[in-house]
């Protein structure tokens, strides 16, 4: 078995010769310009690869091209065994991508949420903020009430002068620091 480097290099040169291949060698009209070869993956004994493509035009254009695909296999091995080198050229096989029906399937969902984010921008245009802009009070507003405050400030400070333990009792440090036990 190879090792994944040497998969991924043949890999790599299967793409670049059969994309070479389709474009200048092979004269058949179905192919034309309008394949791309998109990914290639070799197996880990370097004896089968698989060719992803796409096709630019309508699902009768990519059934040409498959057509196509499978008629120019045996050129395209060829092409692949003299510029590689190696004692066992891999077989082809060649797989429409998905990538094109799932890109469409992307831009069908951004567009969806551009229509929402939009009804939602003309929806907030004229609105207005539930409370004040500025909801926070600051000292010395006209409005507030000092004395509320104050009684918050002495309740804060009494509980603060007798700490209690959790069991409710006085901590021996409030009683006046001494321990009785010792």
């Amino acid at each position: 078995m190879a090792d994944n480097a040497r998969a991924k290099r043949l890999a790599d040169l299967i793409r670049e010769v059969v994309a070479e291949k389709l474009h200048r060698g092979i004269k058949d009209p179905r192919l034309g310009t309008h394949v791309t070869v998109t990914d290639t993956r070799v197996t880990g004994d370097l004896r089968e690869a698989t060719v992803f493509y796409t096709v630019y035009g309508d699902e009768e254009d990519r059934k040409a091209a498959a057509a196509g695909l499978e008629s120019a296999k045996g050129v395209l091995r060829s092409a692949v065994g003299s510029a590689a080198g190696i004692k066992h050229t891999p077989s082809l096989t060649f797989v429409a991508d998905a990538l094109p029906e799932s890109a469409k399937t992307i831009d069908e969902a951004l567009a969806r949420a551009r229509a929402a984010d939009e009804e939602v921008r003309k929806a907030s245009s004229g609105a207005s903020y539930a409370g004040e802009p500025d909801p926070y009070r600051k000292p010395g507003e006209p409005g507030l009430d000092d004395e509320a405050d104050d009684a918050d400030d002495a309740e804060v400070s009494d509980a603060s002068a007798a700490p209690e333990s959790s069991d409710g009792r006085e901590s021996p440090d409030a009683a006046g620091g001494k321990d009785e036990s010792a």
